[in-house]
């Protein structure tokens, strides 16, 4: 440190200049000498949350709450609890940091009203979500929308847009919810409200893309959100945090050239800053590693994502699948279902179905796939609704329908195409070559064959996604819907009873009942079910 060369006035400038470092050397070698006012304690807790430097910054920030408090600037104080419940909440310390947002609520208590309500009430949201609430209060919701109508200051509008926007959108309101969050990421990069509230708007609507597989919007706000830190001269926190979503859309993109290292190096330098985030970097590595048929490597991943909070779903789930362990699937994919709510079971739905195929679970994979049809709908989502495509062709070949299997599949390939998700696109092209063999399309299913296995090769994908591995049972002649029919037959179950069992047609069992027929070589219900019977017997 050259001698003598930082004074009080280099810092503040330094602080302005949002030159963090040399903000922080120059406040520490002032804090040396004299005692600094809460002003410049507080700058010096900005500086050093901008560069990651937790503890520094927890503790400047106290300091800084103290000074203000004992001064009487009870606004200053209580924008500083604010602040530091805020950052608690963010590096998961949730009892410190909702003690914090209790001492400014008995700060406000009284006050009149003003922006620092509309932080207060957007923690209070927060934490009641954090501590096990399935949704936003509407209370607080209508709160804050109330004090934006009678407050219009830029800061109670963007935050109000904000949390207005997600609540929205999660109640099923998809395009009003992000036009609201859409204007308030323009209101956030226009430094209309503070930079660490303006963070978490771009966190939550960045999580929210992802959440609803809207990977295009993602892709758009998470670039701007780069651009925003780097205008902050940040690159820890909220760059950290975009590293890891840039990450993660490299990895849906089939981009896996050095992704690996970089999401282990964002993930353990976030590890003290946002847990959470450094959590959903360890599951996306996690699924890295066992699409590169790395097991162990992502059993670790996945490990870890589930130590930081986060579900490792259903990734852990296609990883059992993979290693042939069909009951085991089933169970963690069941469990996590029940866990979650609705928006949250969506992005399970699909690999339920599939792995309900695979353990023969007709009528359980047709309610999920049904349940992620309504989703889709609910939420006006493309990314689900390829899902959900690939679920009903999924579902159509284990039914033996050949031709809606190609139809559905090739509706999810178009997205995935479209959007440049090569490692979909790959798996989907590995399903239409099951289902154009099953339809009797040979040389489209090898060619298709050959087109998935090419993809999977530059990808670098090592484990077994070519072929789905339930179409290897050994069944016998029948499709598992047409066991599933034939055993309730063999049972006594009427054409009626069983439509309504599995809920299909009566018109859709008479053709499982024509099909089984044929392929056992017999003419009547009663003869079916001693082939049923005499097969049973034979496992036993």
């Amino acid at each position: 440190m050259p001698e003598g060369r930082h004074g009080l006035d280099d810092a503040r400038r330094a602080y302005a200049n949002r030159d963090w470092q040399a903000a922080i050397s120059g406040f520490e070698h002032e804090h040396a000498i004299r005692h600094l006012g809460p002003d410049d304690l507080a700058s010096w807790s900005r500086s050093a949350w901008w560069l990651a430097r937790m503890t520094e910054s927890m503790a400047r920030a106290e300091e800084a709450f103290v000074g203000f408090r004992d001064a009487g600037r009870v606004d200053d104080a209580t924008a500083t609890a604010l602040r530091v419940a805020l950052l608690r909440q963010i590096t998961g310390d949730l009892t410190v940091g909702a003690a914090w947002m209790r001492r400014a609520q008995t700060l406000l208590d009284g006050r009149p009203e003003g922006v620092l309500h509309a932080y207060l009430i957007t923690l209070e949201l927060t934490f009641a979500m954090l501590e096990g609430s399935d949704e936003w209060s509407a209370d607080g919701i209508e709160r804050l929308r109330d004090l934006a109508r009678r407050l219009p200051d830029p800061a109670v509008v963007t935050l109000n847009l904000a949390v207005s926007g997600v609540f929205d959108v999660r109640a099923g309101q998809t395009a009003r919810g992000f036009a609201q969050l859409d204007e308030a990421m323009l209101r956030v990069l226009a430094e209309e409200v503070e930079p660490e509230w303006g963070g978490e708007v771009f966190c939550n609507t960045i999580d929210l893309c992802h959440e609803l597989a809207d990977y295009r919007r993602m892709t758009d706000w998470t670039r701007a959100t780069e651009q925003w830190c780097h205008d902050l001269g940040s690159d820890a926190i909220y760059a950290g945090v975009c590293r890891v979503h840039r990450l993660e859309l490299r990895s849906a993109a089939g981009d896996w050239e050095d992704v690996e290292d970089a999401l282990a190096d964002v993930c353990e330098r976030l590890a003290h800053v946002n847990p959470w985030v450094a959590g959903e970097g360890w599951y996306q590595l996690g699924e890295l590693r066992r699409l590169r048929g790395d097991a162990a490597g992502a059993r670790q991943a996945y490990r870890i994502a589930g130590e930081f909070g986060v579900d490792p779903m259903p990734g852990a789930a296609y990883l059992e699948l993979q290693a042939g362990d069909r009951a085991r699937a089933w169970h963690l994919v069941t469990t996590a279902l029940d866990a979650r709510d609705r928006l949250g079971r969506s992005r399970l739905l699909r690999a339920a179905v599939e792995v309900a195929l695979a353990n023969g679970r007709m009528a359980e994979a047709a309610a999920l796939r049904d349940e992620l049809h309504e989703v889709a709908r609910e939420y006006a989502s493309p990314g689900f609704r390829a899902w959900a495509d690939h679920a009903d062709g999924m579902l159509a070949l284990a039914d033996g329908d050949a031709t809606a299997s190609v139809a559905a599949l090739q509706a999810a390939d178009a997205y995935f195409r479209r959007l440049g998700l090569r490692c979909e696109h790959a798996r989907v092209l590995a399903w239409l070559a099951a289902a154009y063999e099953r339809g009797g399309d040979v040389g489209q299913a090898e060619h298709l064959r050959a087109e998935a296995a090419g993809l999977f090769e530059r990808l670098g994908a090592r484990a077994d996604l070519e072929v789905p591995r339930w179409t290897d049972r050994d069944d016998g002649p029948l499709t598992p819907r047409e066991r599933e029919v034939l055993e309730r037959v063999a049972r006594g179950a009427s054409t009626r009873d069983i439509a309504q069992q599995l809920f299909i047609s009566a018109k859709t069992v008479d053709r499982h009942l024509a099909n089984i027929y044929r392929k056992l070589g017999v003419r009547s219900r009663t003869a079916a079910a001693a082939w049923w019977r005499e097969e049973r017997a034979a496992v036993r």
